[in-house]
């Protein structure tokens, strides 16, 4: 009985040591796909919950995992806050409807500005990091990291807790790009903060983009409306070492807006290890000490979507109605595609339209599933770059948070709260929908046997009941 009992405390103290862990953005690898297991497929608000934890406040920031300790950022604001709204046309279509009326370009900033904009004298805000026990969802300890009015505004669509943390293990790094970088250690201690300039953001739309690591540096990139950069910190004491300013915007008759939303990425190749970054207009990568390597032009002028990596191919998504891009390792200079149509070696392909808004698309079983916005759902051949289907999965829905995949289904959440569950493959199968019924936008958390998953008010673990 001792042996047995011996056993069973080796078998579940190995387990314990190598608890899985969900250490940033989309996942150790930016891409939210894992291999099969006993991960949930079916769940609603009492099915397969382990536990719904409240959240006070608001923030679309993603939830962490390191070991049984769960880490998310949220913003409570004093009195009243401008609610979120479904879909991104509202504001444009106000903006017609205004124009309709006869209204001047001055009374239609103005109209807009006070009906969908939150600007920093209209709000009191607490910031808080909390860090919840995973087994549980109780709060193991909270963090007030700024109160006071934020240095910079937000459209409504967006949150004050947009941009998700990142660990090592040892602390919790905590931006947010017009305050500045908090470190926490493990047990709620402030290691150090930087603080940061707070630039302008186009319109005071809000910033987005999360830190990533990059060995013992943090990395963020800051596009902004007066100096755009990406800049390296040191994750012992949060000292700078080092900044490389930028010039980016997109070419066209559009506003030349220079702000960007979009996480970098740090690809680890054959080659080298590169940060990717998509700015407005141009991708651009640099090696660690923040020299550009290359840059490929064609990206939106408003990017969001990230960078990410699989099976030896580099992934850029330039936006709304731009290509989709697949990058061979070891590239250099300028690879945009010239007036005569020459396309660069290191493109493995392109999809001249594949680009999407919000969603990064995920990559699994050998092809890539890109979702738009408004709920359509293309798959492309990872290799190659040839569709197999482009289908949309919900009329009139909306979505934000990226799509995920796990035992051979592609997950979809819509702003609604309903997950919608494909099966992966080369023909459209919708399998379920699960519904919440309550406003998602934040990309989920896959840990183990369970997702973590976030809406407007709670975090939700969902796992498998029996």
């Amino acid at each position: 009985m001792q042996m047995v009992f011996g056993l069973v405390a080796l078998t579940l103290g190995a387990a314990w040591a190598t608890e899985p862990t969900w250490p940033g953005f989309r996942g150790p690898e930016a891409n939210p796909a894992v291999p099969n297991g006993s991960l949930p497929e079916k769940w609603s608000k009492t099915e397969n919950v382990e536990w719904a934890a409240e959240i006070p406040g608001r923030g679309w920031s993603s939830p962490i995992v390191y070991e049984h300790r769960v880490f998310l950022t949220t913003v409570v604001t004093e009195g009243k806050s401008k609610p979120p709204q479904m879909g991104t046309e509202y504001s444009n279509e106000y903006v017609a409807e205004l124009v309709k009326q006869g209204l001047s370009e001055r009374e239609v900033l103005e109209r807009v500005t006070a009906r969908d904009i939150e600007l920093p004298k209209e709000v009191s805000l607490h910031y808080y990091l909390y860090c919840l026990d995973i087994r549980t969802g109780k709060t193991i300890w909270k963090e007030e990291f700024y109160s006071g009015q934020p240095p910079g505004g937000r459209h409504r669509k967006n949150s004050f807790a947009s941009e998700t943390p990142v660990t090592d293990g040892k602390l919790i790094y905590v931006y947010v790009a017009n305050l500045g970088i908090y470190a926490y250690d493990m047990k709620g201690t402030l290691a150090w903060h930087t603080p940061l300039e707070p630039y302008p953001i186009y319109l005071d739309f809000g910033t987005g983009a999360s830190p990533v690591l990059f060995g013992d540096r943090l990395l963020i990139v800051n596009d902004n409306e007066k100096q755009q950069f990406i800049a390296a910190f040191d994750t012992k004491t949060g000292k700078p070492l080092w900044r490389t300013n930028r010039h980016l915007a997109a070419k066209g008759d559009g506003p030349q807006q220079q702000s960007g939303w979009v996480t970098p990425f740090v690809w680890k190749n054959p080659q080298r290890t590169e940060v990717v970054t998509v700015g407005p207009g141009v991708a651009v990568s640099y090696d660690g000490a923040g020299k550009e390597l290359w840059r490929l032009s064609g990206m939106a002028a408003t990017p969001i979507p990230s960078p990410f990596a699989y099976e030896g191919l580099l992934y850029v998504n330039g936006g709304r109605g731009k290509p989709l891009f697949a990058i061979r390792p070891g590239a250099a200079g300028d690879l945009t595609p010239g007036d005569d149509g020459k396309v660069s070696e290191f493109v493995a392909w392109s999809q001249p339209h594949g680009g999407t808004y919000l969603p990064t698309e995920v990559a699994y079983d050998g092809a890539l599933y890109s979702l738009s916005e408004t709920g359509i759902l293309s798959r492309f051949d990872a290799k190659t770059g040839k569709p197999t289907y482009r289908t949309r999965i919900d009329a009139g829905g909306a979505f934000t948070s990226s799509p995920w995949a796990y035992n051979g289904n592609v997950f979809c959440l819509s702003e609604e709260g309903k997950t919608f569950v494909i099966a992966a493959g080369e023909k459209f199968q919708l399998v379920r929908v699960n519904a919440l019924d309550e406003m998602a936008q934040a990309t989920p958390a896959i840990v183990g046997d369970r997702l973590l998953l976030r809406t407007e008010s709670r975090l939700y673990s969902i796992r498998n009941s029996e």
